[in-house]
C-alpha cells in the first residue's frame, strides 16, 4: 500500500481546490459618466449628425422644464455646438408658433416675481436684462405694474419684518428694514418714506431720536429702469 505523507488529508475524486473570485481592479480615471455627462455626450453627437434635430430637442427639453427667453435658448444651443444659422432658424420657427415669446415671458416674470417675492420694478428689470429680454419688452411689462402697487408691496414687506426687530436699538431696526427694501431693489427715497411711516405707526419718531429719515432726492426713481 503506498505510503501517505503525514499531515496531508486525502482528497476524494470529487474534491476540488477552493476558487476565490477577486474583483477586477478599477482602472484609474475610468469612472462611468454621470447622467448629465451622458446627456451632453449624446447631445454633442446628435448636434454633429443632425444639428437642426439636436437644436429642436434641446429647446423642447428646456421649455418643458420652464419658460425660457430666446437669448437663453440661443446660449444653450451655442454651448452645445449648434451652428449659429441653425440656431437662428430653429428659434425663429419656435417663435412663429408661439413656443418662444419674450414679451409674454417678461409680463409673467414681473407678475410672479413682484407678487411672489416682493421685488421692485428696478430689480425686475435687472433680472429680465440678465435673461436677454429686449428693453422694449421689459418696459412694456413694467408699465403693467402700478406704482401704487409697488409702494403697497414695500409697505407690506416692512410690516411683516418690523415685529422681528422689536426690542433692538432704533438705528439697528432702521438698518435692517432699509436693507430689506434695498435687497428687493426699492429706491432709497421710497425706502426712507416706508420705514419712517412704519415706525411712526408704532409711535416712534425717528427725527426726535436724532435720525433723519426725510425723503431722499427722487432722481433715482426717474431713470429708465429698463436699461434701454
Amino acid at each position: 500500500m503506498p505510503s501517505r505523507k503525514r499531515g496531508t488529508a486525502a482528497r476524494g475524486p470529487g474534491d476540488r481546490p477552493e476558487l476565490r473570485l477577486v474583483p477586477p481592479l478599477p482602472v484609474s480615471g475610468a469612472a462611468p459618466p454621470s447622467a448629465s455627462e451622458s446627456a451632453q455626450l449624446s447631445a454633442s453627437g446628435s448636434a454633429a449628425a443632425d444639428p437642426e434635430a439636436a437644436a429642436r430637442e434641446v429647446c423642447l427639453r428646456m421649455l418643458t422644464a420652464a419658460p425660457r427667453t430666446r437669448a437663453q435658448l440661443y446660449s444653450a444651443l451655442s454651448r452645445r455646438g449648434v451652428p449659429d444659422e441653425t440656431a437662428e432658424a430653429v428659434l425663429g420657427r419656435f417663435a412663429e408658433v408661439g413656443l418662444i415669446d419674450d414679451a409674454m415671458f417678461a409680463a409673467s416674470w414681473v407678475e410672479s416675481r413682484h407678487h411672489g417675492r416682493g421685488l421692485s420694478a428696478r430689480a425686475l428689470a435687472a433680472e429680465l436684462r440678465q435673461r436677454g429680454v429686449a428693453a422694449d419688452n421689459i418696459q412694456a411689462a413694467l408699465d403693467r405694474l402700478d406704482p401704487e402697487q409697488e409702494v403697497a408691496t414695500a409697505r407690506a414687506l416692512v410690516a411683516r419684518r418690523i415685529a422681528a426687530t422689536s426690542g433692538q436699538p432704533l438705528p439697528a431696526r432702521i438698518r435692517r428694514l432699509m436693507g430689506l427694501l434695498a435687497r428687493k431693489g426699492y429706491p432709497q427715497a421710497l425706502a426712507y418714506r416706508v420705514v419712517r411711516e412704519a415706525l411712526e405707526q408704532e409711535g416712534i419718531d425717528p427725527a426726535g431720536a436724532g435720525i433723519d429719515l426725510s425723503d431722499a432726492p427722487e432722481s433715482d426713481q426717474d431713470e429708465d429702469i429698463s436699461g434701454g
